[in-house]
């Protein structure tokens, strides 16, 4: 047998060896990317619902002739400034995720005043149309928390596939970038002080 033989043998082996791991990590760590990617999608997804919904509810309290018309503006204003932030999934950003979270939040304080004050209006609050959008923003509130949930979820199992050894070897080689997790606002980990003035 030929001595360059065996090396060269050797050699492809180890060639073929490191192409199909890295191959192996890339498609691995795009499929995690994509996933993260539609998790985030399925965050401003729910978020449009509740958009959606509170449309309807605005159109609804209107018919209440004398119900409050700044609390309903503010409602409108929030949900039109949070419906103007743009979150592009292929470039997802820490300060992106801030900026789209401070504008939902604009609109669940604001609708959370507009709740509020329809307990003042007994006959608002016997509306069927409004009982109904009423449940089912409760039911998309809780959608938005399960798709943050699982968008987290995502995003940790991406980055700790890409940090881990030795993927984080070939993750900057191949352009992979850790992404932000969706995160709490400022202030929630405090509860909120209750009080009832009877």
């Amino acid at each position: 047998m030929k001595k360059w033989l065996i090396p060269l043998i050797i050699i492809v082996i180890g060639i073929v060896v490191i192409w199909r791991f890295t191959a192996g990590f890339n498609n691995n760590a795009v499929a995690k990317e994509e996933n993260a990617k539609l998790a985030w999608s399925n965050v401003e997804s729910s978020y449009q619902r509740r958009n959606d919904l509170i449309g309807n509810l605005v159109k609804t309290v209107e018919g209440a002739a004398d119900f409050e018309r700044g609390t309903l503006t503010e409602v409108i204003e929030a949900r039109a400034k949070a419906t103007s932030v743009n979150v592009d999934a292929e470039n997802l950003s820490a300060a992106q995720i801030q900026q789209f979270q401070q504008a939902q939040q604009g609109v669940t304080s604001a609708l959370s005043r507009l709740l509020v004050t329809v307990e003042r209006y007994p006959e608002l609050k016997a509306n069927q149309n409004f009982l109904q959008l009423q449940s089912q923003l409760e039911g998309t509130e809780n959608r938005i928390n399960v798709a943050r949930d699982r968008f987290n979820e995502a995003v940790t199992d991406y980055n700790t596939y890409i940090r881990v050894f030795p993927n984080n070897m070939f993750a900057g080689m191949f352009g992979f970038e850790r992404m932000e997790r969706f995160q709490a606002d400022a202030g929630a980990e405090d509860a909120p002080d209750v009080e009832f003035d009877f």
